[in-house]
């Protein structure tokens, strides 16, 4: 059970016998929504410089709210950021230090039966919890949605479909409704988008407020838009390749599913008082025609184009419309952001800090703390070891393989890492490495392997 404070509870009672809050304020609390995407490249919308790609309903949510220039995703493969996303902590340290995959022996993650979720904490409160799209954090339990936290599933388990229309992976159906399997007809995003407007048609007249995470698949691979949305950017955009031009239909239709969602929201009269949240799970991947703007490199690597992220917060009446923000956030600030907004209480440890002064328009920097990444993965390139990096105030620390040798940037002379300072600053550079040595001791403490796996 989620260790959750109750000091928040008692702080309320005070308030209002205080008169300082009135209890209606207290049981409006807001809805919740988080859409992560799947490899949504930092240029990859039209709002962040795409010419070849129009997205007007991403657009319109970055121009509602607060964005932030500095987002950073907790990894540049998928399931650590999404163990980071709910759980607020780093995710080697919650057994999620890589992707967890069908296969034992290509699976690098576990996550950690005892971690504390958001949807644990979430529901503490009152809410209503649900998982609409993708999951990849666990395909059996304890580590399903339904397991951890969310009341309803409706989704995809792995990591990731080979065909967006079949929903399977190594010929397994991994499309449930809660702990069901089901075979569904539709394109995947088409199906995440209608089960989403589904459910918030469901919440109407309910009296507990509901938290639902969306999480697509796309624009991951397969690169695999509808036909008549990859002919309509073929016409449109006629000095674009083949490649490039599936990615931007695949991105585009996905924004046409965020409208529809935004649009029942305005309709079921739920958007004012609801904070929705959009990211992605790590940088674009290049050699399908991703889009990281000016960044260096892209998904899977430690430079910023894996790791810089689209990012926006949203909510009427809360946050400025047309702001934006410089500091550095990352995935697991939204954890506390989350809790701090809908009251919800806890008292175990986590990495990430509550941006909702900042969403305030209070002052608020974040420019003191370090932040790490962390992956771990197989093969020849990686050998099942581990690709870190570290930022601390403008300096950056990689190690984009475990088998090249460590870099020093300083990205506020060189945003795009193009020299190496590690020769030139010593001591910044032991330093930081120090630093990193001692993150790396701490994901050591954790198990990342699942104990009844057989592997071959």
């Amino acid at each position: 059970m989620p260790r959750v404070s109750w000091c928040l509870s008692v702080a309320m009672f005070i308030a209002i016998q205080t008169g300082f809050l009135g209890a209606a304020e207290i049981q409006e609390k807001p809805n919740v929504i988080v859409i992560m995407a799947d490899d949504l490249g930092n240029g990859d919308l039209s709002f962040c410089g795409a010419e070849d790609l129009q997205s007007p309903n991403i657009d319109a949510l970055f121009k509602s709210g607060m964005r932030f220039d500095f987002a950073y995703a907790n990894c540049p493969v998928c399931s650590p950021s999404r163990a980071s996303l709910i759980s607020g902590r780093y995710p080697e340290l919650v057994g999620v230090p890589g992707v967890i995959r069908t296969h034992p022996e290509n699976s690098w993650g576990y996550m950690d039966p005892d971690a504390v979720l958001l949807p644990e904490v979430m529901k503490t409160a009152g809410y209503h919890t649900a998982l609409i799209g993708k999951w990849h954090l666990g395909l059996e339990a304890p580590n399903r949605p339904n397991d951890r936290g969310f009341d309803l599933f409706h989704g995809f388990l792995a990591d990731m479909m080979d065909d967006y229309y079949q929903h399977r992976r190594h010929n397994i159906e991994y499309m449930h409704l809660n702990d069901q399997v089901i075979d569904v007809k539709g394109h995947a995003t088409d199906l995440f988008t209608d089960w989403s407007c589904d459910y918030l048609k469901s919440r109407v007249g309910q009296s507990s407020p509901f938290f639902l995470c969306l999480t697509y698949n796309a624009p991951h691979t397969p690169i695999q838009p509808p036909k008549d949305w990859y002919q309509k950017v073929k016409q449109r955009e006629p000095n674009i390749d083949d490649r490039r031009a599936k990615l931007v239909a695949l991105i585009e239709h996905m924004d046409s599913g965020i409208g529809r969602v935004m649009k029942t929201l305005r309709e079921t009269e739920l958007e004012r008082n609801t904070l929705v949240i959009f990211t992605s799970d790590n940088g674009g991947q290049l050699n399908v025609g991703a889009n990281n703007g000016a960044l260096r490199d892209g998904k899977q690597s430690m430079y910023e184009g894996g790791l810089r992220v689209p990012t926006c917060f949203v909510w009427p009446g809360k946050i400025a419309e047309n702001s934006k923000s410089e500091e550095r956030m990352i995935t697991m600030d939204i954890f506390p952001t989350v809790c701090e907004a809908v009251g919800a209480g806890f008292d175990h440890p986590i990495d990430g800090i509550s941006l909702l002064p900042l969403l305030n328009r209070k002052t608020q920097s974040l420019g003191d703390r370090d932040l790490f990444f962390h992956r771990r993965e197989g093969g020849l390139r990686y050998g099942g070891l581990i690709a870190n990096a570290m930022i601390r105030g403008n300096w950056k620390l990689l190690q984009n393989s475990p088998f090249e040798a460590q870099q020093l940037y300083d990205l506020s002379v060189d945003p795009l890492e193009t020299r190496d300072l590690k020769s030139v600053n010593k001591k910044k550079y032991q330093e930081m490495a120090q630093a990193l040595r001692v993150q790396v001791q701490r994901g050591g403490m954790v198990r990342w392997q699942n104990p009844t796996a057989k592997k071959k």
